[in-house]
C-alpha cells in the first residue's frame, strides 16, 4: 500500500500557516516530513495528529513546546485510562466469583 502524501506548501496554503511552523514540529519530533525532488511532504497518516497541533497553535497560541507536553500528557492520560480498564475488568472478575 503506497501512503499519499501532500505537499506542505499546500497544506500551510490552506491552512494560512508559515511552514516554519511545520518545521518546529519536526524538529519536536512531533510529525515527520518526506522530501521528494526536493518537495517536502507530509504523509496522510499524519493529518489527523498534525490538524490538532495546527489548531492548538492558530486558535490557543500554544508554541511547539507546548505542543509536544500536551501531546506527551495525554499520551500518559491514556494510559492509565486503559491500565484503570483493565484493572476494573480484573476486579469484576474476582468480585464475582
Amino acid at each position: 500500500m503506497q501512503t499519499e502524501l501532500i505537499a506542505v506548501s499546500q497544506y500551510c496554503s490552506v491552512h494560512n500557516i508559515d511552514s516554519s511552523f511545520i518545521h518546529s514540529l519536526v524538529d519536536e519530533g512531533l510529525i515527520s516530513v518526506t522530501i521528494v525532488e526536493g518537495g517536502t511532504y507530509i504523509a496522510s497518516e499524519q493529518l489527523p495528529d498534525l490538524e490538532i497541533y495546527t489548531r492548538w497553535h492558530a486558535e490557543m497560541g500554544i508554541n511547539t513546546e507546548g505542543i509536544d507536553i500536551i501531546n506527551y500528557l495525554l499520551g500518559k492520560i491514556k494510559t492509565m485510562q486503559h491500565d484503570m480498564e483493565l484493572l476494573q475488568n480484573k476486579l469484576h472478575i474476582y468480585m464475582h466469583d
